[in-house]
């Protein structure tokens, strides 16, 4: 039913992302159990490599290409007109668990530098390859915007 006054109040409710980690669940690090979020927006981000603007992989590190698909990923979402606090969800994929793993405390340091300490629920899932052949990893995402 379209036009009820619990319609208007949800349009006019302001936008919020809360960030949920039970006690009673192994702590976080990096990223967060639950979020939950208001909003009237959803971006839903593309998976992104370490491809540079000629579409070539611009890294052959794990660290360095996380680095740049994680730049990637942020670039489509202000493109959108949104920031980092604002991803809700966010998908790792990896050629290379054991590696992801070896150099997770780097890892954290790209991401709190890039986007901040405001974590979205994430999981980390090995392939065995990706689009791009020489793409050790890829990032995709949603955010909730105002």
């Amino acid at each position: 039913m379209s036009g009820t006054s619990q319609e208007a109040a949800d349009r006019s409710a302001p936008h919020r992302i809360d960030r949920i980690n039970p006690a009673e669940l192994s702590p976080p690090r990096g990223f967060s159990h639950a979020v939950t979020a208001t909003g009237s927006r959803l971006v839903f981000l593309a998976g992104q490599t370490a491809l540079d603007g000629t579409g070539r992989i611009a890294a052959h590190t794990l660290p360095g290409q996380f680095r740049i698909a994680l730049t990637n990923l942020l670039a489509a979402l202000a493109a959108c007109g949104g920031d980092p606090g604002q991803l809700a969800r966010v998908t790792v994929y990896t050629t290379d668990v054991a590696g992801y793993r070896a150099h997770a405390a780097e890892l954290g340091g790209i991401w709190r530098e890039l986007a901040g300490r405001d974590y979205p629920a994430m999981a980390v899932i090995g392939a065995v390859r990706l689009w791009d052949e020489a793409a050790l990893v890829e990032l995709d995402g949603v955010a909730v915007l105002p």
